[in-house]
C-alpha cells in the first residue's frame, strides 16, 4: 500500500501548519494553522470575516487548494494541541472536508470557540475528543493514537498513525518535561514501543534546531524557580507590578498564580486571549486559581480593573497580554499611556517570554521596553524557558523512535536543514531517508518500512 506525505503548510515558515497523510485511497489531515507573523503585519484585519482565499493569498493560512488534486477520502482532521499556528485556520478550511475534527478535550474546546466566532463560513464537522494514551479507528486500515507529551499548552500530544506499512509519527510541537504541575511527563515507554513496532516516517518540528547552545530544554519547574526569585521582593513593595506571558501557557499562568497567592495582592489576569485560554482552562478544571484571582477579557471590565489598580497599585498584581509589544495588546497600551493605569517610577514589569524572532516583534518589544523604562519601570526581561525540544532532546527522540524516514517540518529552510544535519549525525542521509519538502510538495513511500 502506498503512503504519501503531502506538505500543505509549515514547511517554509514557523506556523501555518498543515500536513496530509494519504494511505492507499484514504487521507488524514494534521493541523490547520495560521501564520502569526502575517497576522502581525495585517493587524487591522478581522480574520473572522475574511474569505479563506483572501487569507491564502496573503499567506495567513495554508493553501489547501492543492488537496483538490489528492484522490482520496479524508477520514479525519487531527490537532495535536491548541496553539493558533495549529488550529487557527480550522474555521476557514475544515468545512471543505467531510471528516471529524479530532483532538484532546481542551484543544477541542478551543476549536469549538474558534468555530463559534467564525462569521464567513459554517463549520459543521463532528467534534471528536481523544485523550492522551487513547486510540481511535479511522478506518479498517488506519488507527490514530495520541501519545502523552508536554509542550507550553495543556493536553498536547504526539500523534501516531498506525497503517499497514508502518507508523507515521507527527510531532509538531513537543518538549520533554518531567516536572510540570498540570501535564504528566511524556510517555517515553510508549514512544520506545512505537520504535520497536516500526515507524515508517517521523514528521517533526525544527523550531529549535538552530539553537546549538541550550542543547536540552529546561523544565517549566526551572521557569517557576526563576519567577519565584524575581517576584519575591517586588510583591512586598508598595509599587505597581505587572507580569506578561503567553496567555496559552496555562502551566506558566498556574506558576504565577501559585507564587502570588500568598501575597496580599489581588491577581488580575487581563486581556481577551487571557480570557480565551485561561478562562476555558479554569472552567474545565485544568487551571486552579486562588480566591484572590480574576480573569477579565472584556475591554470595559479591563479598564475598570486598571482604574482600581491605578488608585492603589500595591494591592494588585496585573498579568497582562502583550509580551511581544504588539501595539493593540494590553501591556504596550499601558506603556503608551492609553489605559487608566500609568507606569510610575519603581514599578516592576516581569516579561516571562522571549522575543519571537522576526524583525517586527524585535522592534515592537524594543519600543515597549524603552517606553516602560523611560517612565521609571524596572524590567525583568525573558524570565522564560522554551516549550520546544532542544537538539539533544531531538537526538533522544530519534533514538526512541528509530524512524525509517524523517521529514523535518514547522520551520524555514535554515531550521529544516539544521535538523537534517542533526539527523545525519544519527546515521540518516539527506536525499536517502531525510526528505526536505517545501509547501505543496509530497513524499511517496512504497513497500513500507525498509
Amino acid at each position: 500500500m502506498t503512503v504519501e506525505i503531502i506538505a500543505v503548510g509549515g514547511y517554509e515558515e514557523v506556523g501555518k501548519n498543515m500536513t496530509a497523510v494519504k494511505v492507499g485511497d484514504e487521507v488524514v489531515i494534521f493541523d490547520m494553522g495560521i501564520h502569526l507573523d502575517r497576522l502581525s503585519i495585517h493587524e487591522d484585519t478581522d480574520i473572522d470575516r475574511m474569505h479563506s482565499l483572501d487569507l491564502i493569498e496573503r499567506g495567513v493560512i495554508p493553501d489547501d487548494t492543492l488537496m483538490k488534486d489528492v484522490d482520496g477520502k479524508v477520514k479525519g482532521i487531527v490537532f495535536t494541541h491548541g496553539h493558533l499556528d495549529h488550529i487557527g485556520a480550522v474555521a476557514k478550511l475544515a468545512h471543505r472536508y467531510d471528516a471529524p475534527l479530532i483532538a484532546t478535550p481542551y484543544t477541542i474546546a478551543l476549536i469549538e470557540r474558534t468555530i463559534k466566532g467564525e462569521r464567513k463560513f459554517s463549520v459543521s464537522n463532528p467534534l471528536t475528543t481523544l485523550n492522551p494514551g487513547a486510540k481511535i479507528n479511522l478506518s479498517k486500515n488506519i488507527t490514530l493514537e495520541f501519545v502523552q507529551s508536554t509542550h507550553s499548552i495543556p493536553q498536547s500530544v504526539i500523534a501516531a498513525l498506525h497503517t499497514p506499512d508502518g507508523i507515521i509519527v507527527y510531532a509538531n510541537d513537543f518538549k520533554f518535561d518531567n516536572h510540570q504541575k498540570i501535564s504528566p511527563p511524556p510517555d517515553y515507554n510508549r514512544l520506545k514501543e512505537l520504535g520497536r513496532k516500526g515507524v515508517l516516517s517521523l514528521i517533526v518540528e525544527t523550531t529549535r534546531a538552530l539553537d546549538y547552545h541550550e542543547v536540552k530544554t529546561y523544565s517549566e519547574k526551572v521557569a517557576k524557580i526563576i519567577l519565584e526569585d524575581i517576584m519575591r521582593e517586588p510583591l512586598k513593595e508598595k509599587k505597581g507590578m505587572i507580569v506578561t506571558t503567553f496567555s496559552s501557557h496555562v502551566e506558566r499562568i498556574q506558576a504565577i498564580a501559585d507564587i502570588a497567592k500568598t501575597s496580599d495582592r489581588e491577581i488580575l489576569f487581563l486581556g481577551r486571549s487571557m480570557e480565551r485560554f485561561c478562562g476555558l482552562a479554569e472552567s474545565m478544571g485544568i487551571l486552579e486559581l486562588p480566591p484572590n484571582a480574576s480573569i477579565l477579557g472584556n475591554p470595559k471590565s479591563v479598564n475598570k480593573a486598571l482604574a482600581r489598580a491605578e488608585e492603589k497599585r500595591e494591592d494588585y498584581l496585573l498579568v497582562a497580554t502583550g509580551h511581544q509589544g504588539e501595539p493593540d495588546a494590553l501591556l504596550p497600551r499601558i506603556a503608551n499611556g492609553k489605559t487608566p493605569f500609568q507606569i510610575r517610577s519603581g514599578d516592576n514589569v516581569v516579561i516571562s517570554a522571549p522575543v519571537i524572532p522576526n524583525p517586527t516583534n524585535a522592534a515592537n518589544r524594543h519600543i515597549m521596553e524603552r517606553r516602560l523604562a523611560s517612565d521609571g519601570a524596572r524590567i525583568y526581561s525573558n524570565a522564560h524557558v522554551s516549550g520546544h525540544a532542544g537538539r539533544e532532546d531531538h537526538r533522544d527522540f530519534l533514538r526512541m523512535l528509530k524512524p525509517s524516514h524523517i521529514i523535518p517540518a514547522h520551520g524555514d529552510l535554515t531550521m529544516i536543514t539544521a535538523y537534517a544535519e542533526l539527523a545525519e549525525e544519527e546515521g540518516y542521509r539527506i536525499g536517502n531517508n531525510i526528505h526536505i519538502l517545501r509547501n505543496g510538495q509530497a513524499q511517496v513511500f512504497n513497500g513500507g518500512i525498509s
